[in-house]
């Protein structure tokens, strides 16, 4: 009896994760070939496409074995308008959220599987934490540090 609840919760568990990957793969750009979390030397700021003197980009990409993790853990942007640009080519429904240091959620991209997908916040300088909000992922360690100067 005990194993059957037990194959229960796991099956309870797994349509939820299912649930949560409607993701629409319409959107953004797919350039991205290798994980960086920024394309660039001299402290990872770039100029933003359309050429917005003072935008800055943040390429993050999801583990693509579809383990519970990102390929990197730190990062850093420019100050202002910053561009995040997210690529998860797994199967695995991901997405990538930045938090301010009060805990409050500023922005960040929608949970798509197979994609990328491209979300613009406004940041101020200083340390923020992106994550992924599928339930149990931030738990399993997806997670990291983007500093903005």
């Amino acid at each position: 009896m005990k194993k059957l609840a037990a194959l229960f919760a796991v099956l309870i568990a797994a349509l939820a994760l299912a649930a949560c990957g409607g993701g629409d793969d319409t959107t953004s750009d797919t350039t991205a070939e290798a994980p960086t979390t920024q394309e660039e030397s001299g402290g990872g700021e770039k100029e933003a496409e359309g050429g917005t003197a003072g935008a800055a980009t943040f390429d993050v990409e999801a583990d693509p074995s579809g383990a519970l993790a990102f390929t990197t853990d730190e990062a850093t942007a420019k100050a202002g308008k910053v561009t995040v640009n997210f690529t998860n080519s797994s199967p695995v429904p991901h997405d990538v959220r930045i938090e301010g240091s009060g805990g409050e959620e500023i922005g960040g991209t929608e949970v798509l599987s197979e994609g990328s997908e491209s979300a613009t916040v406004d940041l101020k300088p200083g340390e923020y934490t992106f994550f992924c909000s599928v339930p149990g992922h931030r738990q399993g360690g997806m997670e990291g540090t983007l500093t903005v100067k």
